[in-house]
């Protein structure tokens, strides 16, 4: 499974920003530090923004913190406000209705790893999704 490339890049944005999460980032610093294109990143801060993940602050020495603590931001809140968690819990063979009365062959296999990859994503804070990867940055 692969992520889109907005919400890979909405996680490394806020992994990079949880090193030192109350440090105020500045654009030019996020877009230099991930090779991320400055429009892209924009884009995805304006939706991290409105979800209350971080805050922007205007001006010339303005730029990006964090809202909450990194403890209290689980990766399926980061995916919903970017993507919307439903792209990745619906049919994997891209059927529009795929219930248990009309399912398709993957049905009962994927029903049982969409439950586990929704739970796994619901309890893994961004705080601890960066613990062992902290020298990454």
């Amino acid at each position: 499974m692969k992520f889109s490339k907005t919400t890979e890049y909405a996680i490394r944005i806020l992994s990079y920003m949880a090193t030192d999460y109350e440090k105020l980032y500045s654009a030019k610093s996020i877009v230099e530090k991930l090779n991320i294109p400055n429009k892209y990143m924009r884009r995805i801060m304006t939706n991290l923004s409105k979800n209350n993940f971080i805050v922007s602050i205007q001006g010339r020495d303005g730029g990006y913190k964090f809202m909450k603590s990194p403890d209290n931001i689980y990766l399926a809140e980061i995916i919903d406000s970017v993507d919307g968690i439903d792209k990745y819990m619906g049919c994997v063979l891209g059927f529009n209705e795929c219930t248990p009365e009309s399912s398709c062959a993957m049905h009962k296999s994927w029903t049982d790893t969409k439950e586990k990859l929704y739970n796994t994503l619901s309890k893994t804070s961004l705080a601890n999704l960066i613990k062992d990867t902290i020298n990454k940055f």
